[in-house]
């Protein structure tokens, strides 16, 4: 998009229903608006769990601005990376973010550009309120955010919206926490149950094979407390008295079998490993390596491919995306596997060319060494992969070739 096209965008922002004098959303950015807070992550540790991790492991990933395979360093990637706004870290932004798209379905920050329409901060927001819609006067996605100090209209462009699953008709992704309403308020009224039992006092049913008064009955229960009470709970049964214990239901095993429940549904619903919530039960996987695999396959890839369409679009000129420019996440890290997984496959890969000794040394963050460990080898064993294969150990030195066998 042109930067005129962008500049007529934000005009129009403005004109439509910006009603502040600036641009400054200190005044109710990261408050509570109303008194409203609906988050779960303080009640449920479940919840609390996945959320938490999948969000450090987001922030924790390697982001870089890549132009044909070559880092590039330049102001767009120092906002996304180093400084996204004058009270975050680059992981702070990314985390803020991610945690709010998994506790409510989306998550939102506001891209803000300076005069030559570069993007200068990214401020995330409360996604309780912000609401998108299209506007029928253009047909294109706007952004309505709601502050305390007036109402404020986004283009599409201008806004970071990364979300959970949407239907076709709508634009704000569905909350996976509303996904989980049952499975949580039955989760929490077994806590609740079990707690309530556990706290319980030991009960009693007292038997007399005769009829006493009321003030004889308030003796005998005040003699039996004080004796539980100074006996640590022991009791002895005197004759003409029955003692017996009333049966309580509470069983451990009840609530961990709930919770393996509440377990099983989360992961479902946020699309983990249920062993990345504590739960080995069944499990089956031969090594660290292969959970990784499932979980960078189908968990992380679809995330990152989001947050990477996103910066890609509304950060990069059209420009910039022709000559080569995105943004990447880099999952190398955790499919790495264990040392032995790892120097297999270093092996392969420099024995049939496919690495050099520098990028191998990198992948395991080793300072290279220049020269010819900055050169592809191949197994022979081992020669720069542009030598004449005349000049290996066994070749041919004439350059005729070996003559074939009768």
């Amino acid at each position: 998009m042109k930067w005129y096209s962008r500049l007529k965008q934000s005009i129009k922002a403005a004109v439509a229903g910006w009603k502040g004098q600036t641009f400054d959303f200190s005044s109710w950015f990261g408050r509570r608006f109303w008194g409203i807070d609906n988050s779960k992550l303080a009640t449920n540790e479940t919840i609390f769990s996945v959320i938490s991790r999948l969000a450090n492991t987001l922030s924790s990933l390697p982001l870089k601005l890549y132009k044909d395979y070559d880092v590039v360093i330049n102001q767009v990637a120092d906002v996304v990376i180093n400084n996204p706004n004058p009270n975050m870290s680059g992981f702070e932004w990314i985390n803020k973010v991610e945690v709010s798209r998994n506790e409510t379905g989306n998550g939102y920050a506001i891209i803000m550009r300076d005069i030559r329409m570069q993007p200068e901060a990214l401020v995330p927001i409360d996604s309780a309120y912000v609401t998108p819609f299209i506007n029928t006067d253009d047909n294109n996605l706007w952004y309505e955010v709601r502050g305390t100090d007036g109402t404020y209209y986004f283009h599409n462009m201008n806004m970071f919206h990364v979300k959970h699953i949407t239907g076709a008709s709508r634009w704000a992704g569905i909350n996976p926490l509303n996904v989980l309403k049952n499975t949580l308020d039955y989760d929490k009224a077994v806590q609740e149950f079990s707690l309530s039992e556990m706290q319980k006092k030991d009960s009693f049913i007292l038997e007399y094979g005769t009829n006493v008064d009321e003030e004889k009955r308030q003796r005998i229960i005040d003699d039996f407390r004080r004796f539980y009470r100074e006996n640590g709970g022991i009791l002895f049964q005197e004759p003409g008295v029955t003692v017996k214990d009333i049966e309580r239901k509470y069983f451990a095993s009840d609530t961990l079998a709930s919770e393996r429940i509440t377990r099983s549904r989360v992961a479902n619903v946020f699309n983990v490993p249920v062993s990345f919530l504590n739960d080995t039960e069944g499990q089956s996987y031969s090594s660290n390596e292969q959970m990784m695999i499932q979980f960078v396959q189908m968990t992380l890839t679809p995330i990152v491919r989001q947050y990477e369409h996103e910066l890609n679009r509304k950060l990069l000129t059209v420009d910039e995306r022709k000559a080569g420019y995105y943004f990447k996440f880099n999952l190398g890290g955790l499919l790495r596997g264990d040392t032995a997984a790892r120097t297999q496959f270093y092996q392969v890969m420099l024995r049939s060319g496919a690495l050099t000794p520098d990028e191998v040394r990198r992948l395991e963050d080793v300072p290279p060494r220049g020269g010819a460990a900055d050169q592809l080898w191949i197994s022979g064993d081992l020669y720069p992969i542009d030598m004449d294969p005349r000049h290996r150990k066994g070749g041919d030195k004439s350059g005729k070739g070996s003559e074939p066998k009768e």
